[in-house]
């Protein structure tokens, strides 16, 4: 993989949609990659997925939904043990290989983000399993905080690796 390639990270919480909105902007984000495996919420619906892809649609930034592929609550049941996700189990799976190949294609083509609900990307599958697989593959990866502060994602050494 070509390293100067950065995907930025990005947590909504429950902040105003403009919050978020202006963070995109001012980071250049072209394509935000929505990696939900549930992409709505009740405590803010303003990031339910038809409410945001129409949010940056107005302001001329993409939506792409992986969730489906790359959301951290997957729905086939060999990822789990008990209520917890399995990532070495998640990675040998072909939905995520595959929408792991498709961010990496829109990240070669336009500065994107994947995006999640928790602000604090060590408490997300964004940077403990998504964020871990793209650093394995040479991308930088740069989690955009709510303060607007940029921190560069490092490798957590124990996380399995994908595509030996």
């Amino acid at each position: 993989m070509d390293e100067s390639i950065t995907i930025y990270t990005i947590g909504h919480s429950n902040v105003p949609i403009e919050q978020i909105l202006n963070l995109l902007q001012v980071n250049n984000i072209e394509t935000v990659v929505d990696i939900r495996s549930i992409p709505q919420s009740r405590y803010s619906p303003q990031f339910n997925r038809k409410s945001l892809a129409k949010g940056l649609d107005e302001i001329g930034i993409n939506y792409v939904y992986l969730g489906d592929s790359l959301g951290g609550r997957p729905n086939d049941p060999t990822c789990y043990q008990g209520n917890e996700v399995k990532y070495d189990e998640v990675i040998k799976k072909p939905w995520y290989q595959q929408g792991i190949k498709e961010l990496c294609r829109i990240a070669h083509l336009q500065c994107t983000t994947i995006l999640c609900s928790e602000e604090d990307p060590k408490q997300c599958h964004r940077h403990q399993l998504v964020g871990q697989t793209l650093l394995r593959l040479g991308f930088r990866i740069l989690h955009i905080r709510g303060n607007g502060n940029i921190e560069p994602a490092i490798v957590i050494p124990e996380q399995p690796t994908l595509f030996q």
